[in-house]
């Protein structure tokens, strides 16, 4: 029962990547050295601030490019919504709920 548990894909703590993990051994935090190396570059540039060591910094640029993301999202959602009360065509249908999944995925990426 734990190996099947411990197979299942979960988080990265720095980019959101799946990480499989073997049967054996600590689970890893991070899905490559890189992020890690991210992740320890952050912690040190919070410590002795105000900042907690778990916030999302994020730049001017970057926030409305994640607004701009989730709006996106939210028109793709309201797009299918639509389809569905009008009754459009199982094609149809296919091809905007691709499209949300395609939205939700890029507004999922925050780094």
């Amino acid at each position: 029962m734990e190996t099947a548990r411990r197979r299942r894909p979960y988080a990265c703590a720095w980019c959101g990547r799946p990480i499989v993990d073997s049967e054996t051994g600590r689970r890893r935090k991070y899905c490559k050295q890189a992020c890690r190396q991210r992740a320890y570059e952050q912690r040190s540039q919070v410590s002795g601030t105000a900042v907690p060591a778990d916030a999302v910094i994020l730049s001017t640029a970057e926030a409305e490019q994640l607004v701009d993301r989730l709006f996106e999202l939210r028109c793709a959602a309201e797009d299918v919504a639509t389809a569905v009360a009008e009754r459009a065509s199982h094609d149809e249908l296919t091809g905007l709920c691709r499209r949300l999944l395609d939205q939700a995925a890029d507004a999922d990426r925050l780094r």
